[in-house]
């Protein structure tokens, strides 16, 4: 049995998916106040649900209970309920996570964190860190994957990447390049994880195929639209002014990664590549996705 924390949200939905499709028994712990859609596309799948909360030490005695995998993706950054913050899901959370998977004989566990050694730490790179700590000393097995930007997220109308107008927010100068991953990918990585025995106990950087600068992916998504793009530069003075403004642990930790962006992400994926072999989603696989181009079959199909 699998258990996916983070199940309702768009990575964890997508391991789930993935993991019903292989026959996997796979358990999700999720919030009967979680997205109604999201929830029946568990259910759909054949996923069996194990209402918790991580804020809930014994919802997630529970949902461990009998299972030999975990995969956990949960943070509070994308989406938040009542009482859910850096502090109370992506640092005591996961700690109470990892202790009840400790307890309950789990295997292994696959935890999705974030790129190592920010040029700026945060309260979520903080919380990130002693998460993956608590989890190389509970003795149980582990791969830590440390995912680069979402394109799916990063360049997507959310966050300034308007592309359905043809507008796109570039943090700083837009010169440096980033390694963007599909977060299918991600699942996939995540989904093979355990079964990889070269996966096991390391932590493994993963980024898209290619090292690719906003300005450029901005080019990809001109060529492939066949429309000319207005960019909106915000300078690293302003991010740091933002920075230096936040009066909240999230909104310092967004500001914080919006300057990670604007100085670039560049990860080497081939020794994730090694263990667990497979085609990455390219920049421009995903802007013909997006803009009703044919995208090549691979896109999703990792």
């Amino acid at each position: 049995m699998i258990l996916v924390v983070g199940a309702t949200g768009t990575l964890g939905l997508e391991i789930c998916r993935r993991l019903s499709e292989h026959q996997t028994g796979v358990r999700a712990l999720a919030r009967e106040t979680a997205d109604p859609s999201r929830l029946s596309a568990l259910q759909n799948a054949g996923v069996d649900i194990s209402w918790g909360d991580l804020k809930d030490p014994a919802s997630l005695s529970r949902a461990c209970h009998g299972v030999d995998v975990v995969i956990s993706t949960a943070s509070s950054t994308l989406s938040r309920q009542s009482g859910d913050s850096i502090e109370t899901v992506d640092r005591l959370g996961q700690l109470a996570l990892v202790e009840a998977a400790r307890r309950s004989g789990v295997q292994h566990f696959t935890f999705v964190s974030i790129p190592r050694s920010p040029v700026h730490e945060s309260p979520l790179t903080r919380a990130k860190a002693e998460a993956e700590r608590s989890l190389m000393e509970s003795g149980i097995a582990y791969t830590i994957l440390a995912a680069n930007f979402f394109m799916e997220i990063w360049l997507s109308p959310a966050l300034g990447f308007d592309y359905p107008h043809q507008k796109a927010v570039i943090f700083g100068n837009g010169h440096a390049p980033v390694s963007w991953i599909s977060y299918r990918d991600v699942a996939e990585f995540a989904v093979r994880s355990h079964r990889a025995p070269g996966a096991r106990n390391r932590i493994l950087e993963i980024g898209g195929p290619q090292d690719i600068s906003p300005l450029d992916v901005v080019k990809i998504f001109e060529r492939v639209s066949g429309s000319s793009f207005e960019c909106q530069l915000v300078p690293d003075e302003a991010l740091l002014a933002q920075m230096n403004q936040a009066n909240d642990p999230l909104t310092e930790s967004f500001a914080k990664l919006q300057l990670e962006y604007a100085h670039g992400c560049v990860m080497d994926s081939s020794p994730a590549l090694a263990v667990m072999p497979m085609e990455l989603t390219g920049v421009e696989q995903y802007a013909a996705s997006v803009c009703g181009q044919a995208a090549p079959a691979s896109y999703g199909h990792s």
